[in-house]
């Protein structure tokens, strides 16, 4: 992550579209401006903030939780399936315009778009503390809070890629902002996923009907072309594994102290399975798949 501030980008603007009318955005002075006169300021902290007329019911990841998802992150934990993402990005072509729905703190966005040099990008999460850290995550990308269960405030066609990790997915809203070549990309985890952890922790099991929910979400929209597997193993800490189980959606499930004493009862250092899927869909329904074989 870079420390200093970035400018608005006028190519990174070009591709977001104005919440209230659904015209394009510019830049404007410290902000946005659309040509019917709706204007929005960035924020001091760098992001701008885009969400429908009465504002989201989804208040997004805490403040905690960001924190503790930038020190993970750092750390170089999910190194290789940043690499794993950028591959399956860059695998239909170099891009230019590519969007992280519910990015958090535009860490993978960041990994991607340093592989593809000519590419602007655009980071969408209802957390105000995410889109504050992902504001400075690479300087051709934009930081916008929006609510990513509703409309997006993107142009359609815009975009190249969509890129949705550990995320709600929107496959009414993806198959409008992507180009008729373009591609999304999802990362979820597997049954193995943190499989160490789960029992002696608590945690959150993953569903094992993950695969068809993901399926039936996209399928009226998008179908799939290609899959990839990332399986490795972790060597932790008992700070990274506080971290870790912090960043997601296990936090709100267990209180800090009672996440601490389990931690406490773990060995010193505790071997984690990182086992996730990362699939490439295009747009199309999955028929039109099956009819082209």
């Amino acid at each position: 992550m870079t420390g200093t501030l970035p400018d608005l980008l006028p190519a990174a603007v070009a591709l977001l579209a104005c919440p209230v009318c659904g015209e394009d955005l510019t830049v404007a002075g410290p902000g946005v401006r659309c040509p019917q006169g709706h204007s929005f300021d960035r924020a001091r902290q760098g992001h701008v903030t885009l969400l429908p007329a009465g504002g989201s019911p989804h208040a997004g990841d805490s403040a905690g939780m960001v924190a503790d998802r930038v020190d993970f992150l750092a750390a170089g934990h999910y190194a290789e399936l940043t690499s794993t993402l950028a591959d399956a990005v860059l695998a239909n072509g170099v891009p230019r315009a590519v969007l992280d729905a519910g990015g958090g703190t535009g860490a993978h966005l960041a990994g991607v778009l340093d592989r593809a040099p000519r590419a602007v990008g655009v980071v969408l999460d209802a957390s105000r503390y995410a889109a504050r850290r992902a504001a400075r995550a690479h300087p051709r990308a934009i930081a916008v809070v929006a609510d990513t269960w509703s409309r997006w405030p993107v142009r359609s066609g815009a975009l190249d890629r969509v890129l949705v990790v550990f995320a709600p997915r929107n496959g009414a809203e993806t198959v409008r902002v992507l180009a008729p070549e373009g591609r999304l990309v999802v990362v979820t985890p597997a049954a193995e996923h943190l499989a160490e952890l789960v029992g002696p922790l608590g945690l959150l099991h993953v569903d094992p009907d993950k695969a068809g929910r993901l399926a039936a979400t996209l399928g009226p929209h998008l179908r799939p072309v290609a899959a990839t597997a990332v399986r490795e193993e972790l060597v932790l800490d008992h700070p990274a594994v506080r971290t870790l189980v912090g960043m997601g959606p296990h936090a709100r499930h267990r209180t800090a102290d009672e996440l601490a004493a389990a931690i406490g009862r773990l060995p010193a250092s505790v071997r984690v399975t990182v086992s996730v899927d990362v699939t490439t869909y295009a747009p199309g329904r999955p028929s039109e798949s099956a009819a082209a074989s």
